[in-house]
């Protein structure tokens, strides 16, 4: 019973998003038709050129300096790999 519900809400839901395409297709056929084909539908000849935005800056933090810290004799006597083999 469940699977049923399932399978018709995923009916449902397959074809309400047809039926938006369609409706899309529809009002902007020629916009997103052209589009997909690469020509597009409004011209860059008629834009006016503006201006590149400047890029932002970004505070600069200092370098983050970690703390020195000593290493036992034990540890640096053997090395790490030949305890993981």
């Amino acid at each position: 019973m469940l699977q049923v519900a399932a399978a018709l809400l995923f009916t449902l839901a397959a074809g309400l998003g047809l039926a938006v395409i369609l409706a899309m297709l529809t009002s902007n056929g020629d916009a997103i038709l052209s589009a997909l084909a690469g020509e597009g539908a409004f011209p860059a000849d008629g834009v006016p050129a503006s201006p590149a935005p400047a890029a932002a800056m970004t505070r600069q933090r200092p370098a983050r300096r970690l703390p020195v810290r000593s290493v036992s004799r034990a540890m640096a006597a053997q090395p790490l790999l030949s305890r993981a083999a």
